[in-house]
Formats: C-alpha cells, structure tokens, sequence
C-alpha cells in the first residue's frame, strides 16, 4: 500500500506543480554571433547578445519590455557607462556596448550585468557555469 501512495503523491505533485522553464544559455557561433538566454526549443527569451565576429559592437535585447527611448545606465563591478536605448523585435527593447569597454570585461568576469532604463532594473546574470560562453562571446567578438 505505501508503495501506490508514494505513486498516487507523486502523480499528483507532477499536476499541480507547474513546470520550471528550463532557462540557459547558449552560444550560437553562426554569423551573427549569439549568445542567449532562452528556453531551448521555444520562442522564449530573455536577453540576446549578438556581435559580427571580430567588430567588438555588441547588441544586446532585453525581452520582454516595455516600449522606452533614452539611454540606459549600465554597470558591472565597478564599471559604468551609458547606452542608447532602441526597439527591437517583438517587445524587446535594444543596447549596444562594445566588448572592449570596461564594463563588458567585468561582466565576463563575473556574470553580472545591470541595466536601467527610466525606472526599470534588469540584471542579467550568466551562472557560473555558463561563463565559459559568455567570454568565448567577448573573445570572438573582439577578434
């Protein structure tokens, strides 16, 4: 009996939890350079950063946002600088830095990336094990 509980539980708990979406990052080493961070296999984003190999310029989109113009403050570590802020596909909103720029080393560095826009406050975050992507990214971008 205690086993077909533990399997009626189980079953039960698998309905009534919602399922995570699986969120990673992936390098796309196609022209152009991508690095996402998505859910596999979905139309699911939440921020790209794409690069023509060796230009060191850098577009990142942030999804989903609400339309903003302006310029957005960026930081990693202790560095900072501003971007402008543009429209990009669907309800994305888009930056560009430059993968030499202090703030795009720190943030190989460590992950950590913080963007304003007006009062909004992202922060994206490369788990330390997806960092290896991420300065590949920095490296072919700046090569």
């Amino acid at each position: 009996m205690t086993g077909l509980t533990s399997v009626v539980l189980a079953l039960l708990i698998q309905q009534v939890a919602p399922a995570t979406p699986a969120w990673t990052w992936t390098l796309y080493d196609d022209n152009p350079l991508v690095l996402a961070n998505e859910v596999p296999d979905t139309a699911r984003l939440r921020s790209t950063f794409e690069c023509e190999p060796g230009s060191s310029v850098v577009r990142l989109s942030l999804y989903p946002a609400a339309p903003a113009h302006g310029f957005a403050r960026v930081t990693a570590g202790s560095a900072a600088t501003t971007a402008a802020v543009e429209p990009a596909r669907g309800d994305g909103l888009r930056l560009v830095l430059r993968s030499d720029h202090p703030v795009f080393a720190a943030f190989a560095a460590n992950g950590h990336l913080g963007v304003m826009i007006g009062e909004e406050r992202r922060v994206i975050e490369v788990q330390r094990s997806h960092l290896a992507k991420l300065r590949r990214f920095t490296e072919l971008c700046a090569s």
